[in-house]
C-alpha cells in the first residue's frame, strides 16, 4: 500500500485510536492527555471521513452506500458517547469507567464494521491512484481540523447538537 492510501490512513488512525482508549482505561496513564489526543483524532477522523471519503465511495456501484450511511451514524453515536465522557468528573471513577466504556464500545463497534466492509469495499474495488487521492485529501482534512482544535468540549457539543 502507497504512504496515501486512504485505506491505510484510516487503518493507523484506527490502531491509534485502540491505543489511547487502552491509555484512557489506565490509571497509571495520563488520561486526561490521552483523551484530549483521543477527542480531536475521533472529530478529525470523523469528519475527513465524511467530507472526502464517503461522498466519493457512494460513487462505486459495488461500495455499499447503506454501509457509508451506516458510518456516518455511527459517527455521531461515537460523537455522542464522547461528549459524556468529556463532561464527566475525572475525580469519579465510577463514572469515568462508565462513560469510558460507552465511548470504547461504540468505537470499536465502529471500527471493526468499518473494517470489515467498507475499507475491504475500498480495497477491492477503488484504483490505487484514486485510493491515493482520496487520501490526500482525507489526510489534509483531517490536519486542518486538528489545527483547529476540533476535539474541544464545546466543537463536539456543536457536533451532537447539529
Amino acid at each position: 500500500m502507497a504512504a496515501d492510501d486512504v485505506v491505510r490512513l484510516i487503518l493507523a488512525d484506527h490502531r491509534t485510536m485502540e491505543d489511547l482508549l487502552r491509555r484512557m482505561r489506565s490509571v497509571d496513564e495520563d488520561r486526561a492527555g490521552a483523551l484530549r489526543e483521543f477527542s480531536g483524532l475521533l472529530v478529525a477522523h470523523a469528519e475527513a471521513e465524511e467530507a472526502e471519503v464517503y461522498p466519493a465511495l457512494k460513487r462505486y456501484k459495488n461500495v455499499d452506500d447503506e454501509e457509508v450511511e451506516h458510518g456516518s451514524k455511527e459517527h455521531d453515536d461515537g460523537n455522542a458517547a464522547l461528549l459524556a465522557l468529556l463532561e464527566t468528573d475525572q475525580d469519579d471513577p465510577e463514572a469515568w469507567d462508565e462513560a469510558l466504556e460507552k465511548l470504547s464500545e461504540a468505537v470499536t463497534h465502529h471500527l471493526d464494521e468499518e473494517e470489515r466492509s467498507l475499507l475491504n469495499d475500498t480495497r477491492e474495488n477503488v484504483s490505487d491512484e484514486r485510493r491515493d487521492a482520496l487520501g490526500r485529501a482525507f489526510r489534509d482534512r483531517r490536519a486542518k481540523l486538528l489545527d483547529a482544535d476540533c476535539g474541544s468540549v464545546d466543537n463536539v457539543r456543536r457536533l451532537v447538537e447539529r
